[in-house]
């Protein structure tokens, strides 16, 4: 299908639709016969965020309270069929995918369970973690209840989590971001940041998320983003980066990424102050 068609066709399904938005979504992937977003493997450029960028985001292993060694928990919002966990779990983490449809869940075990020799361990020594899917509300606590240990998490990562959101849920993802993120030790928001392209005056999803909009928004979570009348962020209006902020510790253009995404697909990575 041209992209014309397939952002035309999108932008019918969701039009006038933000308030049900999650059962909109659902109703793509229970009929799956449209589903655009869906690549059919991990994204490059977190792979090898994973593989050479550990003087960065460190291993797969933490101190527990204790001394004792314990597995990074990882978390992935928005997991679609679950790759990125997949691949998470095959560097040792133990990686959770979130889902709001529970058929979007049960595409990601059937997936687990086809595909599960295409994620070895990475590193014998270290070994696999544990890849688990869930259904729930990223901006509810209910789902926390099904994960081991306290709702924090040594890594989160999003590539179309964000852009997948109506603009005016932005302040609420960034709090999220900043609730669930571990901070000692500290834990590592990764994003890929897409699509850098699209002029964000366009409707979406997807809706183009420039690299300012993360700046701003973690910086202020939970505030009000002035924007203006063509869809840009308006930096430096809310002041000084919040207590509660998360500060960006690295930013570059990944070499390898989905084809949809090179040459515009940035990554960043944070963490609290």
């Amino acid at each position: 299908m041209a992209a014309n068609d397939v952002r035309a066709r999108m932008l019918k399904h969701f039009t006038n639709g933000t308030s049900n938005q999650p059962d909109l979504w659902s109703q793509l992937w229970e009929k799956g016969d449209f589903l655009p977003w869906d690549r059919g493997m991990p994204n490059p450029a977190l792979q090898d965020v994973l593989s050479d960028r550990q003087d960065l985001i460190g291993s797969c292993f933490k101190l527990g309270p204790d001394g004792e060694k314990q597995r990074k928990k990882a978390l992935v919002p928005g997991c679609g069929r679950g790759y990125d966990v997949s691949l998470l779990a095959s560097f040792g983490y133990d990686a959770y995918g979130l889902e709001v449809s529970e058929k979007v869940v049960e595409f990601c075990v059937q997936e687990q369970k086809k595909n599960e020799l295409k994620y070895p361990a990475k590193d014998e020594s270290a070994g696999a973690g544990s890849a688990t899917f869930i259904k729930g509300d990223f901006f509810s606590d209910e789902w926390a209840e099904n994960i081991q240990g306290e709702a924090k998490f040594d890594l989160i990562y999003d590539y179309t989590f964000l852009c997948a959101l109506p603009p005016s849920l932005r302040p609420s993802w960034a709090l999220r971001e900043t609730q669930l993120l571990a901070i000692a030790p500290p834990g590592n928001l990764v994003c890929v940041e897409f699509p850098t392209y699209k002029d964000p005056k366009t409707k979406g999803p997807p809706f183009g998320v420039r690299p300012d909009v993360y700046v701003e928004h973690l910086s202020h979570p939970g505030k009000e983003v002035p924007y203006d009348d063509d869809g840009h962020v308006k930096g430096g209006i809310l002041g000084d980066a919040s207590s509660e902020a998360l500060e960006r510790i690295a930013h570059w253009q990944p070499k390898r990424t989905h084809e949809i995404g090179k040459g515009t697909d940035w990554v960043s990575i944070w963490r609290h102050k």
